[in-house]
């Protein structure tokens, strides 16, 4: 076995089963015709999109976004799009895409959009299943608080964004929520200001029969089982993804990361969904040198 050198100030969400709500659920014929149309949706997208990489990139891009739709309508999720961008400024090249995070609906969602190598912890990247469809996506896999692993994966994603692709991290460094949110490592942001590449900002947000909802969140113990049977039996779940225009990569990378959180931090009243306020408190006030 390796020994690593684990950074103690690994980003830690005080998010657990306490901020999921007990709501309505549909029917068990209705939940297993959605499971039934993901799995069949994830095979035949799946394979036809291996057969894309022959194909113009946008193309290629053009087929994700529509099949990032399609995977998300068979779980009966609703997305909506907020695009702030100018209609001249929305085709991608060399960003750094963040968002705040809270479920692996995420990246789902942020491929509707704008499809990117996606940065994520290698314990996700290892799950069963998952870890194969990852590599085969390009997913970059990090091992959080590894700090002798941190500059050279900023400096892979920094040559991936000099080569003019898109990469999409989330910089709270874990999932949170959604009624809380963390506060954005600026480790990989510095990447877009070695890249000298915009930042493009996204903000998720989710709601169910009309009311912001948290039942979505992949946090605490929860396995990709457990928050995906969640979702495929929640009656109207809908993913709001707003699109922030693309922000110029300032010198310094902490009030880059800073000044971006502002725009991504979900401005929403879960009032009654909340985990203890003194936990979060003292998750946001705690430092890190990351």
């Amino acid at each position: 076995m390796t020994n690593t050198t684990v950074n103690q100030w690994v980003p830690h969400s005080p998010c657990g089963a306490a901020c999921v709500p007990e709501t309505k659920r549909v029917s068990r014929l209705r939940s297993t015709a959605r499971m039934t149309g993901f799995a069949f949706a994830a095979v035949v997208l799946l394979t036809v999109g291996l057969i894309t990489v022959l194909v113009p990139r946008r193309a290629r891009h053009g087929y994700w976004r529509g099949s990032a739709r399609v995977c998300l309508r068979s779980m009966g999720v609703r997305l909506t799009v907020e695009d702030r961008r100018p209609d001249e400024a929305r085709r991608i090249r060399g960003a750094l895409i963040v968002a705040n995070h809270v479920s692996f609906l995420d990246i789902v969602a942020m491929a509707s959009v704008a499809p990117a190598r996606f940065v994520a912890k290698h314990e996700v990247a290892q799950m069963a299943g998952f870890g194969i469809v990852a590599k085969a996506f390009g997913v970059l896999s990090h091992v959080r608080g590894d700090l002798r692993l941190l500059r050279p994966m900023i400096d892979t994603v920094t040559g991936i964004l000099d080569r003019g692709r898109a990469v999409a991290v989330f910089p709270e460094g874990t999932t949170w929520c959604g009624a809380a949110s963390g506060r954005f490592r600026p480790a990989f942001f510095q990447a877009a200001v070695d890249a000298g590449v915009p930042v493009l900002p996204m903000r998720l947000t989710y709601s169910e029969s009309g009311r912001p909802t948290t039942l979505a969140g992949f946090i605490g113990d929860d396995t990709i089982g457990a928050t995906f049977m969640r979702i495929v039996t929640a009656p109207e779940l809908v993913v709001t993804l707003t699109v922030f225009d693309l922000q110029l990569p300032a010198p310094d990378r902490l009030e880059l990361a800073k000044s971006v959180q502002r725009l991504v931090n979900p401005a929403v009243d879960l009032s009654d969904r909340l985990v203890p306020v003194d936990l979060v408190d003292t998750a946001r006030r705690a430092p890190s040198p990351v």
